[in-house]
């Protein structure tokens, strides 16, 4: 696989949630597997945190904190000058915007001086191993990665992102392109989520990139009336859904894949009852004795049904993909175990682990 292919499955997607979990691989590097196989990672990470001259994508809060290809960056200014206004982002960081601009101020002055600095490069007197996760400095250059005037250079560590000024990280010929007004960048993000989805309902679009409803609501309408937005009924779906006008139907769908919980094909889980009759909910924040299917679960889809789910780990020092439970659905097809089994091996390799493994009971 090669650079293009992990360019186009990103353009075709719009964005990669992250997530720092990492107790199989984390989440962003999933779904470019789930669609391609096994991948160089490294390819990905050049594509986002690599040498300028690679950089194709960008960190920002999209549907949640997400990596995005760098030509999204105009269709989410507004959102970062609404943050500079102390209008949009978490309560705590918005004085930020106002009363304690100054403060902010200096963050980014000691940031063009020095170059990259994480979080933890503020800390003084204290032990670096997390006292600062949250503290003043972090709400402050969260804030201005919210506001857009930083973004990510690159991540150290246990994945600690490292902060520069946006000018040096993003490729000037994006920073050229013009801004376009809210509306505008609406309706472009609007379109990119119903190429991304399919067949969608105006929720779901809105969710893509976490759209207020008025907002979203305006866009499709406007791209109905312009015909770039098809209404469409959906047997079983009591809401009315859109289809994109360039939207492929295939006759039928053949291919095999875990997802993975972070995966926008099942990110939204209402969506994921609709389309695929499977009721799913990940229960890493659920009490070990409450979980129903295990702590870090991924579904495997074969054809275009959801047929069994898989909880998964990563055993890097018995150099196993430990399977700690595995369940099918009722409706799942004979063959699927063998399917699965071999959806495995191959994820085992793509991670480097020797072979799959059991919990042993």
């Amino acid at each position: 696989m090669s650079q293009g292919h992990l360019r186009r499955t990103a353009d075709r997607l719009s964005l990669h949630q992250i997530d720092s979990v990492n107790v199989l691989v984390r989440a962003h590097y999933l779904p470019a597997f789930s669609r391609l196989g096994p991948y160089d990672r490294s390819l990905l990470d050049g594509a986002a945190w690599g040498p300028m001259s690679q950089r194709r994508l960008f960190e920002y809060w999209a549907h949640e904190a997400s990596l995005l290809p760098v030509d999204l960056h105009p269709l989410l200014r507004w959102r970062m000058a609404r943050a500079d206004r102390g209008e949009v982002g978490w309560t705590s960081m918005r004085a930020f915007a106002a009363e304690r601009r100054h403060e902010a101020e200096a963050v980014l002055e000691r940031i063009r001086v020095e170059g990259p600095l994480a979080a933890s490069d503020f800390a003084t007197g204290r032990s670096r191993s997390g006292w600062w996760a949250w503290g003043d400095t972090k709400r402050t250059l969260e804030w201005l990665f919210w506001a857009g005037h930083v973004t990510t250079r690159t991540r150290r560590g246990s994945f600690e992102r490292v902060y520069d000024l946006t000018e040096r990280v993003i490729p000037a010929s994006i920073l050229a392109l013009p801004t376009p007004g809210e509306a505008d960048a609406h309706r472009f993000l609007v379109e990119r989520a119903a190429r991304s989805l399919g067949v969608a309902t105006a929720a779901d679009l809105r969710d893509y990139f976490r759209l207020k409803p008025d907002a979203a609501r305006a866009a499709i309408a406007e791209l109905v009336e312009e015909g770039v937005l098809l209404p469409v009924g959906v047997a079983g779906w009591s809401q009315p859904a859109f289809l994109h006008r360039e939207a492929r139907r295939p006759r039928r769908i053949e291919g095999q894949a875990l997802l993975a919980a972070f995966d926008p094909l099942i990110w939204e889980r209402s969506r994921t009852q609709r389309l695929f009759g499977f009721h799913y909910r990940l229960e890493i924040y659920t009490p070990a004795e409450k979980r129903v299917h295990g702590y870090y679960v991924l579904p495997f889809l074969l054809d275009d049904r959801i047929v069994a789910r898989v909880d998964l780990k990563a055993d890097r020092q018995g150099s196993r993909l430990l399977v700690q439970r595995k369940s099918f659905e009722p409706d799942a097809p004979a063959d699927a175990g063998e399917s699965l089994d071999a959806e495995l091996a191959l994820m085992a390799a793509w991670l480097g682990l020797e072979r799959v493994g059991h919990r042993a009971v």
